[in-house]
């Protein structure tokens, strides 16, 4: 039938009864997430009351049986959290959790869960500590101050992406920042720092800005582990991409492992911490095997390619079997959930069924040449029955070739069998379905290729079946997290520069003093940038006579601050300043403080008509250099520095970390 134009233009409208109907299933999809989400929200406050009252019970009770059954409570709730929290996050995002956009059936990987905290006010601790100290106004900081908490607030719940990295990135150089600028090892904030769990959601607090850094450490680790699990790892890239944030991770837990003791949570225990890192980097091992997996096109005749395969997957399962062996023992399996206890197992079981697997498809379907032998009997463990050493492992005959396959086959068989059977036994793996379709459709294989091999009038006994030698091409190293990529401006740079106007040192400010130029100059010497330093006064100068010593430093030039200015924009004003003269202010060290190192400036001499002399010409000796080094910006180490020759690179600055100091709370500054 063919469509007319009608008059009145109906002929041209005639699709949009479907484009309503396109409308309105978009609007009913958009319902759904929205009903959804509301649901998630309600459930999270649910579980934030329940956490609350729980919280408040076990800080209550002196029972250790009550104390334990709370912790368990805490740790359900905690895990629930968690569950929900990534669930609105895959929506909010528009992810369909599970899918990437690709066809392949990928393992499941193990991500961390962030650590939660509790708000805080910055406001009254910061506004009298530049008061008293500093001799600022602390009001006139409500820019910098609210700027921090609102750095802090966004933090508590960071995006799973890179967005989310930078964001804690920024605050934890921020807290670099304020613990270079504002701590002494004789002076703390007066704020306790509040923090859930990650691991089992018991509450923990301190007073020591350290664990503030460790725990949004742990969160830049346990990020890292969701952005790795979150990749599509059924092609290359998605893999490389998943092995780096595992690696990264790995690094970040690395680095609390070597700079904290006595944690006052699980998780960042040395003992948590260290299974944690393992884990990743078996994790890591795991992308490695995944980015060599051959695609279907491969032949199956490919006898070096199926091998090198068996020996990553036997890598694999070694990784998993270490990361086994250490959680099942305490204190790590008091604290680590018992799924993923039996996941690291299962997986264990799978990858060297896999290589197994992976050696008689070698055996039955590949044809080494001669040369090619030596590398194939490489493969190979000794049977553990076995006590002396054996000829060639690999048979070179087809039929022996066929009987030692089968053998592999066999074990590959039993292993996948028992990695299902362990798959059954933990009821939060019994929900994971993609985890079981991944083994039962490897056991298939399995299956097919046997019954293949298998024939009626075999009757001889089936070949003892060696251990697969580990190895990888590709050994994953923990890798340190990009700190630097969140690096702004210090918030609180207004108060100057840190080698200078910090809580570790004292001065006195002077002035402003009115200074004019003499017949010999202003009769001092500048030397430095941010801030400027008066590294000499001629006696009988100006300069001596308005006051000013050698040592000083220079923060206002005519009215103007000039805490960050450098050498040559405070000469270049003090030579426009004329007959007049000008209106200087300087701070005065205290004896009790050190002098941060001069720098390798030379020396400069303002002369009469705003000519630079040297200072040769007047015979003064400017100070010597300390040769100090600057103060890290990362000092929370007790023992990183302990007996070892070589360390983790520091997050902030790469700079020598300071001697440690006495605290009131060992191993946390």
């Amino acid at each position: 039938m063919i469509l007319e134009e009608r008059p009145d233009g109906a002929g041209a409208g005639e699709e949009s009864p479907r484009l309503q109907g396109c409308d309105s299933l978009t609007q009913i999809q958009c319902g759904q997430l929205q009903s959804r989400r509301a649901q998630i929200h309600q459930q999270i406050d649910k579980e934030l009351q329940m956490r609350t009252g729980a919280e408040n019970l076990y800080r209550a009770t002196s029972n250790n049986w009550v104390r334990e059954t709370v912790a368990l409570e805490l740790s359900y709730v905690n895990s629930n959290l968690q569950l929900l929290k990534e669930e609105l996050e895959e929506l909010s995002g528009g992810v369909d959790p599970g899918r990437h956009g690709s066809e392949a059936v990928t393992v499941p990987m193990i991500p961390l869960g962030l650590k939660e905290t509790k708000e805080l006010d910055w406001s009254t601790p910061l506004k009298e500590l530049i008061s008293v100290h500093f001799g600022e106004d602390g009001a006139s900081y409500e820019a910098e101050i609210g700027e921090l908490e609102a750095l802090r607030q966004a933090m508590r719940t960071p995006s799973r992406n890179e967005s989310g990295l930078e964001l804690l990135t920024a605050y934890y150089n921020q807290l670099c920042f304020l613990d270079a600028r504002f701590l002494t090892p004789a002076r703390s904030l007066g704020l306790f720092f509040h923090w859930y769990d990650s691991l089992t959601g018991v509450p923990a607090q301190q007073r020591a800005l350290a664990f503030e850094k460790g725990s949004v450490l742990f969160n830049i680790g346990a990020l890292h582990t969701q952005i790795g699990a979150r990749q599509d790892r059924s092609c290359a890239e998605g893999a490389r991409r998943a092995m780096e944030a595992f690696q990264r991770a790995a690094g970040a837990f690395s680095l609390l492992r070597e700079n904290f003791s006595h944690a006052p949570s699980p998780d960042m225990s040395a003992a948590s911490l260290c299974a944690l890192e393992q884990l990743m980097m078996a994790q890591a091992q795991e992308c490695v095997f995944e980015g060599l997996s051959p695609p279907a096109s491969m032949a199956p005749q490919d006898c070096l390619a199926q091998l090198r395969l068996a020996q990553e997957a036997a890598q694999v399962a070694a990784e998993y079997r270490l990361v086994h062996r250490t959680m099942a023992q305490p204190p790590v399996h008091d604290y680590v959930p018992v799924s993923w206890t039996a996941l690291v197992h299962v997986k264990a079981e799978y990858f060297r069924s896999l290589a197994h697997y992976h050696v008689a498809m070698a055996l039955c379907d590949g044809s080494p040449t001669e040369g090619e032998l030596p590398t194939h009997e490489q493969v190979f463990l000794q049977p553990p029955t076995s006590s002396k050493p054996r000829g060639p492992v690999l048979p070179q005959e087809l039929e022996e070739r066929r009987q030692l396959g089968k053998a592999h086959l066999k074990r590959a068989i039993l292993g996948q069998e028992e990695a299902l059977r362990l798959h059954a036994l933990c009821r939060v793996l019994r929900e994971v379905d993609l985890l079981r379709a991944v083994i039962s459709q490897t056991l298939q294989r399995s299956l097919a290729k046997y019954a293949e091999l298998d024939r009626e009038d075999d009757f001889c006994e089936a070949a003892e079946a060696p251990d697969i030698q580990p190895k990888t091409h590709q050994k994953p190293e923990a890798r340190m997290p990009r700190l630097s990529q969140g690096r702004g401006p210090d918030i609180f740079h207004r108060l100057g520069p840190l080698s200078v106007f910090s809580a570790k040192n004292r001065w006195r400010l002077v002035g402003p003093v009115h200074l004019t130029r003499g017949e010999g100059g202003f009769g001092l010497t500048l030397r430095g940038d941010s801030p400027v330093l008066i590294a000499a006064v001629i006696p009988g100068s100006q300069a001596a006579a308005a006051g000013l010593k050698e040592g000083d430093y220079i923060v206002s030039v005519n009215g103007q601050p000039c805490r960050w200015w450098r050498h040559a924009e405070v000469v270049t004003e003090l030579k426009a300043a004329g007959e007049a003269g000008a209106s200087l202010q300087v701070v005065s060290l205290l004896p009790s403080s050190r002098l941060p190192s001069l720098g390798d400036r030379r020396p400069v001499l303002l002369g009469p008509r705003g000519l630079l002399r040297s200072q040769r010409e007047h015979g003064c000796k400017t100070p010597a250099s300390t040769g100090a080094s600057p103060r890290p910006l990362l000092n929370w180490s007790r023992k990183a520095q302990q007996g070892k020759t070589g360390g983790c690179p520091q997050p902030c600055a790469p700079v020598k970390p300071a001697p440690p100091s006495s605290s009131k709370h060992p191993g946390w500054p």
